[in-house]
């Protein structure tokens, strides 16, 4: 009887608590059907009252709502006010650390909400978003006023950083799924505001902490933020069900690399529709994330310390400082915007190629200009620099959309987030460990502590590089058979390379469309003809 009772017991609780975790984690990454209501539906349909709504409404809205949260860029410009009044020293280095704790708490938050954000909906996401990043900035006001930077770090960085996150993936959603003919213009315009919100803000402090203090300084763009988000956020929805752009229908099925049972046309390059737990395990979305992490590696660093490298190496004022971190915003807004839009027109995977390949390049140059002090040299390598650090959040979007489906794209996107996460922390806390003592041995003024950090960097750059160069982007690239002998394949600006075992020793072959086309061809018919 006792063992009656016992497995009566066992079949009531079948899962012990860390099973219950997995099978939460496991619904919620597999879960993200909206399942919205006919009258939520057709409330959709006007923006208010008996206005109708039109889905370029979201555009403007989007980059409000992302202005917002870009005022993260331009937390250099508080650095040596908050480190001075808290801490007596503006060379302290302690608030610095505010800003990586919340580009930390941005990736877990884009991460862990993005499945959330498709089942409940852009708006509730934007919505969610400025609570957190108001009470966020109200916190990071009590914490200076009291001289508390533990709370600061709670504050901005913890809770104002976890609403940065899910407003920054919620108009993207959106957008990706309005405008699937358009898709690197809405990416690009869903996250120009971020850099447009860092050239702004980025002046908007230093006559604010003049007027009323840091502490107001905070509750004044914090109050404004909350009625800024707020607005933006009640424009932003998603489509209704089978919607479709007649100008550009998208076509979409779901062959797997291991099971294809769709006959595909060589005229046409379908999208492959996996569900979100494919996709994120998939090879392509791995490559991708280590290419997305190298490219914002550099910028991430570089961005947040920017004025006081212009301070401390070229003996810039505070003024004159701030006036360059606003201008760079300017190319972090502009890479956003050119390269997704170009990308349109010259591919994704080609734009970021191009990008990394850019950085390689400044940072080889780095040490010789940051040594010599060439400042107008500085200057074009940062916005360079900064652009491209841009053009990669513009493309990511899009780049994502493409080869794992619109459907996916909040959790997608949320996830690859983490690489930029990753890159913030893990590349500010080397890049200040380095910084640190090297400064105590050659001071601040010296470029050895900048120069010194540049290495390790570059090798991050150069493997993102290469392995962008692995990236498969399209059904065809995915699918696309092996020949005889072969050891590697690449496409690098659409041009298929291969590396291939042959009886006269090991060659490099450059394949011609015509010879790829007939390949292609001959895979095609052999492999539907043995399906029949």
């Amino acid at each position: 009887m006792a063992q009656n009772i016992v497995e009566n017991e066992k079949s009531v609780n079948p899962a012990t608590s860390s099973n219950r975790i997995i099978s939460f984690i496991h619904w919620h990454y597999s879960t993200t059907a909206n399942n919205r209501s006919e009258a939520q539906i057709d409330k959709d349909r006007y923006l208010y009252g008996d206005v109708p709504f039109n889905r370029w409404l979201l555009m403007p809205a989007a980059v409000l709502m992302q202005f917002c949260c870009g005022s993260l860029y331009a937390w250099s410009v508080f650095n040596k006010p908050i480190d001075k009044l808290i801490n007596n020293d503006e060379n302290k280095g302690l608030a610095p650390i505010t800003f990586s704790i919340a580009v930390g708490v941005f990736g877990l938050s884009s991460a862990t909400m993005g499945p959330w954000l498709e089942r409940n909906g852009p708006r509730k996401g934007a919505l969610l978003s400025t609570f957190l990043f108001f009470v966020g900035n109200m916190i990071s006001a009590l914490a200076i006023h009291f001289k508390q930077m533990w709370l600061l770090y709670i504050g901005y960085g913890i809770i104002g950083g976890f609403g940065l996150g899910l407003g920054y993936i919620s108009p993207v959603s959106a957008l990706q799924k309005w405008f699937p003919d358009r898709r690197g213009l809405a990416a690009g315009f869903a996250v120009c505001g971020f850099g447009a919100g860092s050239i702004a803000i980025a002046k908007i402090p230093g006559p604010l902490i003049k007027a009323v203090g840091l502490p107001l300084t905070f509750v004044i763009l914090g109050s404004s933020y909350l009625v800024c988000m707020t607005l933006a956020a009640m424009v932003i929805r998603i489509p209704p069900p089978n919607y479709v752009v007649e100008s550009s229908r998208v076509t979409e099925v779901t062959p797997t690399e291991k099971n294809d049972s769709v006959k595909i046309s060589l005229q046409q390059q379908p999208t492959i529709k996996l569900t979100l737990i494919e996709s994120i395990k998939s090879r392509d979305y791995g490559l991708l994330y280590i290419a997305f992490f190298a490219n914002a590696l550099f910028g991430l660093v570089v961005i947040s310390r920017l004025q006081d490298m212009l301070i401390n190496l070229f003996d810039k004022s505070s003024d004159e400082a701030s006036t360059i971190v606003s201008i760079n915003g300017g190319f972090n807004l502009f890479g956003r915007i050119f390269f997704s839009t170009t990308s349109d027109f010259v591919g994704r995977k080609n734009c970021y190629l191009f990008m990394l390949a850019c950085q390689t390049v400044i940072l080889i140059a780095f040490d010789s200009i940051v040594s010599t002090k060439t400042y107008w040299a500085f200057l074009l390598c940062m916005w360079v620099l900064t652009a491209c650090y841009g053009g990669g959040f513009g493309v990511i979007p899009a780049f994502l959309s493409d080869m794992f489906g619109a459907t996916n794209i909040g959790a997608c996107h949320g996830i690859i987030l983490t690489a930029w996460s990753i890159a913030g922390v893990g590349g500010g806390l080397i890049f200040t460990a380095v910084y640190q003592s090297l400064k105590d041995t050659y001071g601040p003024k010296s470029p050895i502590p900048y120069t010194t950090n540049v290495y390790w960097i570059l090798a991050f750059v150069v493997v993102g590089l290469i392995v962008c160069c692995f990236v498969r982007v399209t059904l065809r690239d995915r699918l696309y058979p092996a020949v005889p002998g072969q050891i590697l394949r690449i496409r690098v600006f659409g041009k298929l390379m291969r590396i291939v075992k042959r009886d006269s020793g090991v060659k490099f072959e450059s394949v011609s469309k015509e010879q790829e086309d007939a390949e292609w061809a001959q895979f095609i018919d052999q492999h539907y003809s043995s399906r029949q």
